[in-house]
């Protein structure tokens, strides 16, 4: 789409010669018709009243260039908002209005399958038949305030892979990559922000001695590892932030597979947090069930709340529309659910994908409610009584930078034939 003026537009003409003599009056009122709408698709105006980083929130764009900080251009056609629009596409992070809190007070993005990723290549030669789960990479989406992975690793050639397959077992068509790589990606971020806390949580279908161990050291990850002994293991607080960063206990990891807490050290998922149903039964209105894996919602027996927000079938085009509204709506459902606790990590495909705010004013709102008794955390003030909010801009303008800034490239769309997809979901489940 190209930039507007109204002077280009005033010299734009559209002139169509027609093969036939002086038309009479009825024809010629058809064909003046006919001539506003043809000319109507070549001169549509694209004009936007800012640019060049000028653009809120919200306000039309035709480049990404337009948009300010922390805001991509995109659109929603599954809520008929076609035209190009600025999005918001980073996180704010809360700790760096409100520190010194405990871990667990805290709420964070988390990316489901953040390996799973539209247009990555194929490492083993074979064309990959599964599901996309994200757009960017992983490097990319911590720099854009993600703080939470889920990684489905396997045995694969000899060494651990990241696979998006089904029955714990990978195949040539369903692998990603060395789960190396990704995790190198995560070391190196750690390196460069030495205030930041990620926690990785593994679908974990390793079965090779120390396996987990292995790749997690050689990754250089070893030295942030939060140590499984210091975990609170009966509803208790998490330490403050401050003290996990002075600690350099950056880096929490949490398994689905049991023997591994005694055997590698590495944390029993649902000893230490509640979980809901993932897949269609997590983005049912007005429920928020919990993984039969996990305690129930309410239990206060594990101090973390994992809150799963994505479909079954993940579509990039719907992402948009369950990022708006419903999802603001099943936040509320599952705090209820969880006797009024506020989720700690919420779990999303297509994370930058929305119809303005996304996931991304849902946590400031989280986070707002529980740090500090405000509408959103951009209202938070250091060391003020909880329940004083300072006066904020309308939510029409670009949200605070709190991150090193990552990017967005555009639509990208992929898709697969449904009945294959639905098949392989099924067996996925």
């Amino acid at each position: 789409m190209s930039a507007y003026s109204a002077e280009a537009h005033s010299t734009n003409t559209c002139k169509i010669k027609l093969p036939i003599g002086t038309p009479s009056l009825p024809l010629l009122r058809l064909l003046s018709l006919f001539i506003f709408f043809a000319c109507s698709v070549f001169l549509v105006p694209t004009v936007t009243g800012c640019s060049n980083g000028g653009c809120q929130i919200l306000e039309s764009c035709s480049a990404a260039t337009d948009c300010g900080l922390g805001l991509y251009c995109g659109n929603c056609p599954s809520l008929g908002k076609t035209q190009p629009f600025c999005v918001r596409g980073q996180a704010t992070i809360p700790t760096a209005i409100i520190s010194g809190l405990p871990f667990n007070k805290y709420s964070w993005l988390v990316t489901h399958n953040a390996f799973s990723i539209v247009d990555a290549p194929s490492l083993t030669g074979a064309q990959r038949i599964t599901f996309y789960n994200q757009e960017d990479t992983v490097t990319n989406q911590l720099r854009n305030g993600v703080r939470g992975l889920m990684l489905d690793m396997y045995d694969f050639e000899n060494d651990i892979w990241l696979c998006h397959s089904f029955r714990g077992q990978c195949y040539n068509f369903t692998a990603f990559g060395p789960a190396l790589n990704t995790l190198r990606e995560v070391e190196a971020f750690l390196s460069q922000n030495p205030w930041d806390i990620v926690t990785i949580i593994i679908e974990d279908y390793v079965h090779s001695p120390k396996g987990l161990t292995r790749v997690f050291s050689d990754a250089g990850l070893d030295k942030y590892w939060y140590p499984v002994s210091k975990m609170p293991k009966k509803g208790e607080d998490w330490p403050t932030v401050n003290s996990m960063v002075q600690n350099n206990h950056r880096l929490l990891v949490f398994t689905s597979d049991s023997s591994k807490e005694a055997s590698e050290g590495i944390a029993y998922q649902w000893r230490y947090m509640v979980e809901n149903e993932p897949g269609d039964p997590g983005v049912e209105p007005k429920s928020c069930p919990n993984r039969k894996e996990s305690k129930q919602l309410n239990s206060r027996s594990a101090s973390l709340f994992l809150m799963n927000y994505f479909p079954t079938i993940p579509v990039q085009n719907e992402a948009c529309k369950e990022h708006s509204a419903p999802l603001a709506d099943m936040v509320a459902t599952c705090y209820k659910s969880a006797g009024n606790s506020m989720p700690n990590f919420l779990a999303v495909n297509f994370y930058m994908r929305s119809d303005g705010g996304g996931v991304f004013e849902t946590l400031d709102r989280m986070n707002g409610q529980t740090l500090c008794g405000c509408s959103t955390v951009a209202a938070c003030q250091a060391g003020a009584r909880f329940g004083s909010c300072k006066d904020i801009a309308s939510s029409n303008t670009t949200p605070p930078s709190t991150t090193t800034a990552g990017s967005f490239s555009g639509m990208r769309r992929k898709s697969l034939n449904n009945g294959l997809l639905y098949l392989i979901q099924v067996l996925m489940l």
